[in-house]
Formats: C-alpha cells, structure tokens, sequence
C-alpha cells in the first residue's frame, strides 16, 4: 500500500470519535537549549489510556461489521494495545479478550481489567502471547484486532501526523517516531511522505530489540531469537508485513539506542513537562539526541512523539538509577539506515 492510500485512510479514521481533540504538541524547553533545535513534544501520554494506542484500535473496531462485533474481539499486547482494544470495545458495547505476556507492567494490565475486558497473561514476550491468541481465535471465533500489521490499525496512528502537520511550526523539518510493530512509524512516514516529503521522519529501535532496523538492512523481515524487555511496548520479535514495506519505502533513518540513554530520556521529559514516560514513550526522545549529537538532525523545529506513560511506580528507581550513569552522555548514532 503506498503513502497516498494510507494519508487518505488517515482522512477518513474515525479516531475523533474517542479523541475529539488533537494531543497537545508540547515546547521542551530545556531539550531545545541543549541539542540546539526547537524541539516539540507530540503528548500521546495525554489520551484516555496513557498510550497512542488508542486510535488505532479504536478504528480498527469501530469499523467491523456486526457479526464481528458478535464474536467479541481479541488480540495480543503487551499492554498498551491491550488498553486500547478494551477502552474501545468498552466504549462499543462489544466483549473483550487480551493475551499478555507475563512480564507485562502490573499497571498496564490493571487498566485492562478496569476497562472490562478479560486478560490472559501467556509467555515471556508478545510474540509468545500472539501464538496463544491465534489459538484462542481459532478455538472460539472471536475477532482478532491486530496490535500494528493492520491498515485501519496503521491508519489509526497516521492521524498523529494529521495532528502534527497542523500543529507544528513552518519549518517543521524533521519528527522521530518509537518503533516496535512499525504501525506507528509505518503510518506517520507515509502521510509526511505524502504531504510533506522534505521532512524527514526516523524510527527509533532499543538496541535489544530492533526487529525493524535489521529487517530494513537485510531487505526482508527479519526475525529476532530474542528481545529486551526493558522497553516492554516495542518488543517484537518480527515487525509485521505491511509495516515493514511502510517503513523500508517511507522512513528516512533508524536509530537504535541504549537502555540508559532510554531512562535519560526519560528525566530530559520529566525536567520540561512533569511527565513521567515509560521506557518505551521515551524512545523518539532518546533517538533524537543520539543523532543531535552527531549534527545530523535537519536543520528546523523538530517533533518527538512521546508515545506513552503507562510505566509501574516501582520501576522508577531503577529508571533513576539508570539516568545517572547516562547524563549528558551522547555519541554518534549506534545504527542509521537511510531508506
């Protein structure tokens, strides 16, 4: 699918009907002063459930039809997904089933439960909890909601950079998108590329878990043995197939960065806006000053998508812990594709 299918699905989501107003595009003051570039941050942390997650789901499931909405909906998460599915179907009147990894943030999976919907906590990691709800699908028909190999999932998220475009200052020249499935980055490369192809959009990677950043330099999808799980929210093993096309023919680079450069990112966020991002939310700031440091960031005002906030009170003293060692710390781009 190219760049104009996706921007007009993106014009014609029905993500306003749970999101009515734009997310705020925030100034990082402090953020700009130290990389040299106006840098604004794109507020996912902000929607219902902490997470951008929601406007893809939501217009996956807004568009079934009712036998769909019949059989009830299903799909597999490692948490932010899992909120959007059961905030939408909540909000849809449909029965909704999650399947978790065990490792999923006990926060992510409370909100689940609040929101109605069952949870299935299966494996280590996503990719074990698809496996069982593709079993699951096949024992009792419901209707599975992809997390991000999806169109109308794809599109959902593309309205962030609907949002961004009209938000954001003229000489908007560059935004850097996290990466775990490739929905978001695939669908906000492809409607920048679409409407404004000057500006150069970058998906960042953890280094851990950098599905995408090995599948673009082999040319085909490429299957991790493993992931890290630090930045539980992008640890995919495989991204998905149409994400992969939308990344590879759209994305201008791919970042991988470091866990303590991922909790430094995370204080950078907290110091300007009193947000609290989790590992994952934080992963286009990180990518961001990895490249500012090598002065490869396009001249212009910059955009972050601070993609979401769902991270456990108990794990802040780790995230704190791990900052100290990385402050201030920069050096060139540990991975940069041009696509």
């Amino acid at each position: 699918m190219d760049h104009h299918a996706i921007l007009t699905r993106a014009l014609n989501a029905r993500v306003r009907e749970v999101l009515p107003d734009p997310t705020p595009l925030t100034r990082a003051t402090m953020l700009s002063e130290r990389i040299g570039h106006e840098v604004r941050l794109k507020r996912e942390d902000l929607t219902p459930i902490f997470s951008f997650k929601l406007r893809g789901a939501y217009n996956r499931i807004a568009q079934l039809d009712d036998r769909e909405k019949a059989r009830g909906v299903i799909a597999a998460s490692a948490g932010n997904h899992a909120q959007g599915v059961a905030y939408s179907a909540r909000r849809l009147g449909i029965d909704a089933r999650v399947v978790m990894p065990r490792t999923t943030p006990q926060i992510k999976i409370d909100a689940v439960r609040r929101l109605g919907a069952q949870v299935m906590l299966v494996g280590d990691d996503y990719s074990e909890a698809e496996a069982a709800c593709a079993s699951v699908i096949a024992e009792t028909g419901m209707t599975r909601i992809p997390g991000y190999d999806d169109v109308d999932v794809v599109a959902g998220q593309a309205t962030i950079a609907l949002e961004i475009l009209r938000q954001a200052p003229d000489d908007l020249r560059s935004i850097f998108v996290p990466i775990g499935g490739g929905g978001l980055a695939g669908g906000v490369a492809a409607v920048i590329k679409a409407v404004r192809p000057e500006v150069s959009v970058f998906g960042v990677e953890p280094e851990d878990s950098d599905a995408m950043t090995q599948s673009i330099r082999a040319g085909r999808r490429v299957a991790l043995d493993r992931v890290g799980i630090f930045a539980e929210g992008v640890a995919v093993r495989i991204v998905g197939e149409t994400t992969f096309e939308l990344c590879r023919n759209y994305l201008d680079g791919c970042i991988t960065v470091s866990v303590d450069e991922i909790c430094a990112s995370i204080r950078d966020v907290f110091e300007d806006t009193r947000a609290i991002l989790e590992p994952a939310g934080a992963l286009a700031v990180a990518g961001l000053k990895r490249l500012a440091a090598s002065g490869r960031v396009p001249s212009g005002s910059v955009v972050a998508v601070a993609s979401g906030a769902n991270v456990d009170f108990e794990r802040l003293s780790l995230i704190a812990a791990r900052t100290t060692s990385a402050k201030d710390r920069h050096g060139p781009p540990a991975c940069e594709i041009e696509t």
